[in-house]
Order: C-alpha cells, then structure tokens, then sequence
C-alpha cells in the first residue's frame, strides 16, 4: 500500500469514510512529505449540518488538532510508513514528515527494481484499446500528425505501466472521395510523356508509361502527396472532372478490377513512406482496421438500428439519429441518396473492436474538431448495444504551430512533415555535438536519438489540451526544460557510475543534507507521477516530474561530494543511481530513448 493510502486509511480511522479529503505533497518541503486537508473539509461540512460539535470546536485548526492526538497513537503509521512527525499547520492542515532511513529505502528499491521501477498496479486486470495516429493514405504525415502520434504512444506505455494490458490500433481510411482524388491526380499527372489520358484500361495495359517515386527522386509518401494536391485541385476545375473522380468511387464500390489495381498502386506508395515515418518514430500496432473491409457493415447496422427504433428516416429518405436524451444534436447516418458517412464506418468499427478484444475502455486520440462528431458515435454505440457510453473516451489534444506560422492545411502546400522536423533536429544536434570526439558512425546515432527525444519532449511537455507553438530552438536547447537536457543529467549520472566502477560502500542514513532530502522525496514520488499521468490522460505530468527531479540531482550534485570514498559515499551513489534509472523509465514511457554519453 502507498505511504498516501495508509495515511489516508490512519485519517478515516479517526474520523470515518464519509468526508472527502486530499492527501498530498505540500507545494513547500519544510512543511512535510505528505498533508492532508480533512480537518478544513470536515469543519465545513459540521457547519453546514449545523452540529452540536461545533459549540465545541471553534475552528478548523482545532479540529485538526484532536485528529492529530489520535493519529500519534496510530502504530502502523510509525511502523510501515515511518513517519515520525504530525503537526498542524496553517488553518488547519495536517503534515505528516516521514524518517530519513523510508526515503533512502526507496532510492535501494530503484535499484532493485531497474527498469520496472515505476510501474504499479493502479490498472491491473483492466484491458485498454488505443485507437491514435491514423494518417489518411493520401498524403504525408505533417506534424500535426506528430502531436497525435506521440500522445497516443505515451498514454499506451502509462496505461501499461499500470499493469492494463494495452491493444494499439489504427484505422486506415483507404477509400472515398479523398482516395479517388489521389488516383486521379496519378492516373492524369504523373504520365511520364504528359499526355492527359484518363482511361483505366489504357492505364491498366501501359502502366510503365507513368512516374514512380524513383523517377522524381521523391519519397513514396511525397510522391502521393503532390499528386494528391493536383487531384484535389483538378477536382473543382469542372463539373465534368468532378463527375469522373466521383465515378472512380462507383467503380471501386463495384469492384472494377482495373480501379482496383490503381487504387492498390496509389496506396502501396503512400504506406511505404509513411511507415518510415513511423518506424522513425517507434511505432507499433497489434491491429491495423482498413476502411474497406468494413465499410458496408456500418449500414447493415443503420438498417437494423432503424427497425428498433435507434434512427428515424425522413421524408426525403435520409436516416437520422435520436439523441434528445443525451442533450446533443442529432446527425445523419445516411444521405438521402443512399452513401453512409464517416460515422456509419465508425458505428462498425467500434463493434468490431469491442467484439476483437473486449476491452473495458477504448480512446480515440483525435483533434478537438471531432469532438461532437465522437459523443454521437458513443450515444449511438450505447442505444445499440455496443457499449456503455463510459466505456468510449475521446482524448483530443491542441493544435501545434511551428514558430512564425499558422495552423498547418495540407491542402494549402504550407505544411512541416514530420521527417523535415526530425531531420532539422537532428541537424542541429549534430552541429553541436561536432566537436565532442564521437565517430561518423556515433555522431549520427547519437544526433538521430537525440533528435527525434527532443521534439517528443518538446509536445508532451505541453499539456494535452493547450494549443502549442513549436520553437526549434528550445526544443534541442541542452539547457532548460528540454529532452536533450533531461539526456544531459541522465549521462551526468552515467559518468558518476564509471568513475566509481565496481566500488561498494555503506549506505548511512544519518545526517542527509537538505539537498539529499529533496531529491530523495522526488525519488520517491515517481510511481505517483506514472500513475497521475496514467489516470490523468496527462503525458504532460511525467515530463513535470522528470524536469523537477533533474534540477534537484544538480543541486545535489553541485553540493555534495558523491565519488569521494567517504562516510556517505554509498547513500549517495544510491541517489545518483535512482536518479538516472527515474530519467531513463520516464523517458521511456514517453517513447523517448536515451543515449549514453552526447
């Protein structure tokens, strides 16, 4: 049990289960590792009752002081949390101080721990599905893209860090208009003599007449991208393009083989370069949805929702939703003319994840934008019998800016990729570490690590939902609240260790200095941060965590002795050992990879 809980279960043996209180770390050291606030909210609640214990006790702070009489006498505290002080504070506050022997026993336990250190079982037995990233396979992933991505693959590594057993999946949009307007930017512009011929047969029997990624010296993805951009440009041209673009969509529906085969051409390029992105950046899935596979499922289900009476068809033929009950407003599910949309595909996927894993929640990581459009899938799952609503959570996240630009369109051409940000990153990196020594060979995979760490930091370190405006500068700084920072103290640590090599020494736990305190408490507080970031939807907090533990190790590196043989030399390798093993699970867990030296 958690030092908090036990404190937490001491409290309700004296007061009860009935009042809600907060156990935690007061904002200032001096006044304790752990306060509670139950003296304050237990007050408020008797004066509200109007109780005749109030005739008795004037004020919060009394009441908090015969709490303390009680807890003083409560064995378990003193035993299995070591704590060694009560006192109130302030108007009414309970702090707790803990013995210096239980803050270094939890700087022993990383090391016995290593790379399992910090994880625990607030999540045991739960399944979790997360659903983040999924590009659209017409185009390059921007960086908007990025934010997606290393939130989904954050939150995925917390959750099973809690002991949840994690299903990462995607979806892969691979039909529609967008897909058709690819095809068609490929089959009219990306001939190699530039003659305009748009006929599927002649494209099917010559297909060597058209440019491949290799021909252009593009990437697959950027390749598709351009081609993308000219379709969707000649798509508002005339009504009469329009109509053939929308054609290829009738023609893949009715399996045209010759549409097929272009429709497969397209995406085989778009897949090959957007999974060196994602490679790039650690990915991986346990399942991949494709749009086409189940695309036709979703009205099925519209059919048999509106004969239970989930939906309600129009006079003009269109289905709509029901959702009065839910207090949003109604969608429709069916066009008039017969085609679903975006929320008839994701009815189906929704029951096809639940019936694959039967995972107690499922996340969508998507952009606020989505965000009505996600509770009408999740009040319509419910009305059919998918799920709970509380089952579905939408995790949206705020939109990112490169420094000096706007919100990013791919359709406007004003767009970063995400492999120009990490390639400009990694530039940077190696400029400043040129003149360390490293080989060719250590340079660029030391650079590339550092690279891709620090503009994963850089998003997560912002909070989920606060729009961002990425800098550069900051982001590879070695300075500051940064990835490569953070890297920094981690090698620090690193050279510590080498310098002592196989040496052992007694761990004394007399005489700390305030500086060994302070980083001791924040060694202890890793677990909690892991699990508020985790329970919290919160990336964002084990970033806080790391940053606060980094500027406390170089204080305590900057005033204390650590490899010098003496009395205190083991506690305080113990320390510096905790503190870079912390670095590197935390990092970790944000999908960040550590090098060695830099």
């Amino acid at each position: 049990m958690k030092p908090a809980d036990i404190i937490r279960q001491a409290i309700e043996g004296v007061v009860g289960k009935d009042i809600d209180f907060v156990v935690e770390h007061p904002a200032d050291e001096g006044k304790g590792d752990w306060a509670a606030n139950i003296a304050l909210a237990m007050f408020q609640k008797l004066k509200n009752s109007k109780t005749q214990e109030l005739k008795t006790i004037k004020n919060p702070r009394e009441l908090a002081e015969s709490i303390v009489e009680k807890l003083r006498i409560d064995k378990e505290l003193g035993e299995v949390v070591d704590v060694t002080r009560i006192e109130v504070a302030g108007p009414g506050f309970i702090n707790f101080w803990v013995k210096e022997s239980w803050l270094l026993s939890e700087a022993s336990k990383v090391s016995q721990l290593g790379d399992e250190y910090g994880k625990g079982g607030w999540g045991k037995g739960k399944i979790y599905e997360v659903e983040h990233t999924s590009p659209n396979p017409n185009k390059a992933m921007h960086i908007g893209h990025l934010r997606n991505n290393v939130t989904g693959m954050a939150l995925a590594n917390i959750f099973e860090a809690g002991g949840i057993k994690v299903i990462r999946d995607e979806i892969d949009n691979n039909r529609g208009i967008a897909i058709a307007k690819l095809m068609w930017g490929y089959l009219k512009f990306a001939k190699k003599d530039k003659k305009e011929i748009t006929d599927m047969k002649y494209w099917n029997d010559h297909q060597d007449e058209w440019e491949t990624p290799e021909d252009k010296g593009l990437r697959p993805d950027l390749f598709v991208d351009e081609l993308y951009v000219k379709g969707s440009e000649d798509y508002k041209v005339s009504e009469e393009i329009e109509n053939l673009i929308k054609k290829l969509v009738v023609d893949w529906e009715n399996e045209d083989k010759s549409t097929w085969s272009l429709w497969k051409k397209v995406l085989d390029y778009s897949y090959q370069g957007q999974n060196l992105t994602l490679e790039r950046l650690g990915n991986k899935w346990d399942k991949i949805w494709r749009e086409h596979e189940h695309y036709k499922a979703g009205k099925e289900m519209v059919t048999s929702g509106l004969k239970k009476g989930v939906f309600k068809k129009l006079p003009d033929g269109a289905i709509i939703t029901q959702l009065e009950k839910y207090g949003i407003p109604d969608t429709v599910v069916v066009k008039k003319d017969g085609t679903s949309l975006y929320i008839t595909q994701d009815l189906a996927l929704t029951k096809l994840k639940k019936e694959a894993f039967h995972a107690d929640r499922i996340f969508w990581v998507i952009g606020p934008e989505q965000s009505l459009a996600m509770k009408q899938v999740f009040c319509v799952s419910e009305q059919l019998g998918i799920g709970r609503v509380a089952e579905f959570t939408h995790v949206p996240y705020g939109y990112i800016t490169i420094k000096g630009k706007g919100k990013m369109s791919s359709r406007t051409g004003n767009v970063v990729y995400i492999d120009q940000l990490l390639d400009l990153a990694k530039e940077e990196i190696t400029e400043k570490i040129k003149n360390r020594g490293f080989s060719k060979k250590e340079a660029e995979v030391i650079s590339e690590k550092l690279g891709i760490g620090s503009v994963k930091y850089s998003i997560l370190k912002v909070g989920r939902l606060t729009d961002m405006d990425y800098d550069l500068e900051t982001s590879i700084s070695f300075e500051g609240d940064s990835g490569p920072y953070l890297n920094y103290v981690y090698v620090r640590v690193k050279g510590v260790m080498k310098k002592v090599g196989n040496e052992k020494s007694d761990v004394v736990a007399d005489e700390l200095s305030e500086t060994e305190k302070s980083v001791l408490r924040w060694i202890a507080r890793f677990p909690e941060a892991v699990e508020s970031a985790g329970k919290d939807l919160a990336p964002n907090l084990i970033c806080s965590y790391l940053f606060e533990l980094s500027q406390k190790y170089n204080s305590f590196y900057g005033k204390n002795q650590i490899a010098d043989g003496g009395k205190f030399m083991g506690r305080r390798l113990a320390i510096n050992n905790a503190v870079g093993q912390i670095i590197k699970n935390g990092l970790k867990l944000l999908g960040i990879e550590v090098v060695e030296k830099m």
